[in-house]
């Protein structure tokens, strides 16, 4: 790999800077605003990054729903057909645990490599060698059924779970860096988009008439192949992160070529200078280890609003919401072979508010958003448990505890369900950044796993006031973001960084700022400096 200082000490003589310095300097300083919309190449771009990215997580969480009964009876089948005895309560309750949860497992391993297959192999070659994953995934589980062998399944779920893993890892973190700053919120949202696409697509699919009826079952599970070969497809025609080209791999050419390609000839120099502005202060610094980054007093705020806002999302209260579901439309009269088809509706409705969301992200700003959502998940959550409490006492509250569902799962999309992985891609700088996706991916596996096994005891134990413990937990999130978090729209990243200074730093906040300041007058003298 080439030094990532390389562009500092070669840029003065080739032959790329005397262009940007001569003929493009007037629109650098801000002669022309800003195009407000993405182009066809961007749209597209996100589209083929997504497709292979958050889509299989969503997807592959949303079709193990479907077959559960048929994969109890396939379990039945193949160990009395290779023990010649039936298969106990327990021991299938395990086995599917095991395969429902290993996902799970497998996401957490994925989401450890992610950072550094980024690193290794660039953003795009990271997400193409992912593909590899979900096909290998999609054929053990599609043979595990003719074959009778259950651990097949289980070894694909743990497959597609790493795949899983990686795309939720570096999609972001790919998006986020070649998006235009006054555009990246929009474009970043793409993640939640393809996101809750799965999960919708995976509930359609699933269905009885379609993949989700006893003898298709194998094929719903090896269908997330779809998704890997149709990225394998078309991502190879989109260029790498151009910010990963200078400044990890000091290739300043083809930085402005992929430019050029996401932001066209009349719009991609501003990026060039904003790229051209961290690389220089990054100094030729290395990609970070996630260890790295609990030692550096430089993103300590950083990492632990990342961390609070992670745990924040997976604890949020959005899986009590989908688990009452069922019992809110059995109250409200609609009959038990119906529901699926209304459950429908709650995929619906992540849909749309995603969609929502990245129309008045970059308008409305990343604050307003995401305290908004977590505040309106409060009241719902105060509601609902009203609601649930005096359910059977008038006709009307199985109707309001049905809009309080719906309702809820719209304020979690429309803030913590699409600005998290925004803000995390934010927050850090390049040599930050993988690092950064790695431990946040982490903290999301983990706790979406922990809430996974506590949360049937939580239930249990609480009922319908278990909400009391998801309110205050939505409250007090709201709170440290409103308290911690400044607005990143239209920011560059160094700009956010130099926000965090006086939490990082304390009294020392001024020095580090007076440095950043004569570092950055340093380099615009070396940009104005005749070749």
């Amino acid at each position: 790999m080439a030094p990532r200082h390389t562009f500092i000490k070669f840029c003065k003589g080739n032959l790329i800077q005397p262009m940007l310095r001569m003929e493009h300097q007037p629109l650098l300083r801000g002669s022309s605003s800003p195009c407000k919309l993405p182009s066809w190449t961007l749209l597209l771009a996100v589209c083929a990054v997504g497709i292979g990215g958050t889509f299989q997580y969503g997807y592959n969480v949303s079709i193990i729903n479907a077959p559960t009964q048929h994969i109890h009876k396939f379990l039945n089948e193949t160990w009395s057909s290779r023990y010649q005895k039936e298969l106990n309560a327990d021991l299938l309750t395990f086995l599917w645990s095991v395969i429902a949860s290993i996902f799970s497992l497998g996401g957490l391993c994925g989401a450890l490599i992610g950072g550094s297959m980024a690193i290794r192999l660039g953003r795009k070659g990271a997400l193409l060698m992912n593909n590899v994953i979900a096909i290998l995934a999609s054929i053990l589980m599609g043979i595990s059924f003719p074959t009778g062998l259950f651990e097949l399944l289980i070894a694909g779920r743990f497959l597609i779970g790493i795949n899983s893993g990686v795309g939720l890892c570096v999609q972001p973190l790919y998006i986020g860096e070649f998006a235009p700053k006054h555009l990246r919120g929009g474009l970043a949202m793409g993640t939640s988009i393809f996101l809750t696409g799965g999960i919708l697509t995976g509930q359609i699919i699933g269905l009885r008439e379609l993949l989700g009826g006893e003898k298709h079952w194998p094929l719903l599970l090896s269908s997330s192949c779809i998704p890997a070969l149709a990225q394998l497809l078309f991502l190879p025609w989109f260029p790498e992160s151009p910010r990963y080209l200078l400044i990890d791999r000091g290739d300043e050419l083809s930085c402005a070529k992929a430019l050029k390609r996401f932001h066209g000839s009349s719009e991609y120099r501003r990026e060039m200078e904003d790229i051209q502005r961290e690389c220089f202060a990054l100094d030729g610094e290395k990609p970070k280890k996630p260890w790295q980054l609990f030692t550096d007093p430089g993103v300590r705020w950083q990492l632990i609003t990342v961390i609070v806002m992670t745990m924040g999302q997976q604890l949020s209260g959005i899986n009590a919401i989908y688990f009452y579901a069922t019992y809110v439309f059995e109250q409200a009269g609609i009959p038990a072979e119906k529901i699926p088809y209304v459950t429908l509706g709650t995929g619906v409705c992540e849909c749309l508010t995603a969609l929502s969301c990245g129309l008045l992200i970059d308008y409305v700003g990343r604050r307003c958003l995401i305290i908004g959502g977590y505040l309106l998940m409060t009241l719902w959550c105060t509601v609902l448990t009203f609601s649930l409490t005096y359910q059977e006492l008038y006709s009307w509250v199985p109707y309001m505890s049905m809009a309080c569902v719906f309702a809820f799962i719209l304020s979690f999309g429309l803030g913590p369900g699409g600005i998290t992985n925004t803000l995390t891609a934010e927050l850090f700088v390049q040599s930050s950044r993988p690092a950064a996706y790695m431990i946040a991916g982490t903290v999301s596996w983990i706790s979406f796993f922990t809430v996974g096994m506590l949360f049937p005891f939580i239930v249990n134990g609480l009922k319908q006031y278990c909400f009391v413990v998801f309110l205050l937990e939505c409250f007090f999130v709201a709170a440290f973001i409103f308290l911690i978090i400044p607005e990143t729209k239209n920011k560059s990243f160094l700009e956010i960084k130099k926000e965090f200074h006086k939490l990082n730093f304390g009294r020392n906040a001024r020095k580090k700022e007076t440095e950043l300041y004569e570092r950055r007058q340093l380099q615009d003298e070396f940009l104005k400096t005749p070749a």
